[in-house]
């Protein structure tokens, strides 16, 4: 009877194994290749479910990094944020969000309220920061003019050269300088790739210049936001965030909210698109597509600094009085 039980097993992870290869295209170097991979996915998987046999506040499971180690992994998530050396240089600087002390709303979605854009997938480029300030831009001009239109990543990995290092990594703030004295393009004329390139000014525009006219910290520059401050200024708008997203509950999150094991050392750029006070969550898009995650978002715990999402944040201001 073990045996037979044994063998089962066997067979489920060979399905297993194929059905993830299938799923996101896996091609490897050789048998050997493959079987260092098979490895890797199976004791992944294998700690994913003793995660979620601990009934904990966020659940594990499969996504395109599963057959990763977390070196692997860290590569391959294209963890580019890098925060800014002097960003009292880095101009516009328009000051800190104030949090007047009015109560905020118990729930904010900018999703379901139709001012952000769909998940996107940055690729093995560490251009999080790119997308972290595109959606933050998209829904600041989005509320301002009423108009929604997909953003360029590429014009800021190719273009952002003074503040940024394309795929080498870069900040939001330094990101939101470059839009501040340039238009943007749309994403459709300006597509992604993936890797960095010559900075094109043929494009069409998605926001002129001077639409975007700089941008606010949350929180000082030098100290982290409050829970207050943060869900005030994302009830106003989303909010471009740093996180560490280098540990394994991140790598291998799939559901819930994450409430710990992720660190505060900032590597990764997101969007804080929402919040909800009483399951205590904010609502965050990241790039990786929709296949990882709860659809490519995730829910990070409002309880304390979790993956220090109130370190620092900032968004972009906007004048809709500049025609297109």
């Amino acid at each position: 009877m073990k045996s037979a039980v044994f063998a089962s097993t066997l067979v489920l992870a060979s399905a297993d194994w194929e059905s993830f290869k299938n799923r996101y295209g896996k091609v490897f170097n050789g048998p050997d290749h493959e079987a260092e991979h098979r490895q890797v996915y199976e004791a992944n998987m294998a700690a994913n479910e003793a995660h979620n046999a601990l009934g904990l506040s966020w659940t594990q499971g499969e996504n395109q990094f599963t057959d990763l180690t977390q070196e692997q992994y860290r590569a391959a998530a294209g963890l580019g944020y890098k925060a800014p050396a002097d960003m009292m240089g880095a101009l516009p600087y328009l000051g800190e969000h104030v949090h007047d002390g009015a109560e905020v709303a118990s729930t904010v979605n900018w999703v379901t309220a139709g001012a952000v854009t769909p998940v996107k997938d940055q690729g093995q480029c560490g251009s999080c920061w790119a997308f972290s300030t595109t959606g933050s831009t998209e829904s600041a001009w989005k509320i301002g003019t009423g108009s929604l239109v997909s953003l360029s990543e590429q014009q800021l990995v190719d273009c952002a050269t003074a503040t940024s290092s394309g795929c080498q990594g870069g900040s939001m703030a330094g990101a939101i300088q470059y839009e501040s004295g340039t238009a943007m393009a749309t994403e459709a004329s300006y597509p992604y790739k993936a890797q960095d390139g010559t900075c094109k000014t043929s494009f069409t525009t998605a926001i002129p210049q001077g639409g975007v006219t700089g941008y606010k910290s949350v929180g000082s520059l030098f100290s982290a936001a409050t829970k207050s401050a943060m869900q005030s200024a994302v009830q106003q708008q989303p909010v471009s965030i740093a996180i560490e997203a280098d540990q394994s509950a991140f790598q291998s999150y799939s559901s819930g909210i994450l409430s710990s094991g992720c660190g505060t050392n900032l590597d990764h750029g997101v969007l804080a698109a929402g919040y909800d006070s009483s399951q205590g969550y904010y609502l965050v898009k990241n790039s990786w597509g929709r296949s990882w995650g709860d659809a490519g978002y995730l829910k990070i715990s409002t309880n304390g600094n979790v993956c220090g999402i109130h370190s620092q944040p900032s968004y972009p201001t906007v004048s809709g009085a500049v025609e297109v």
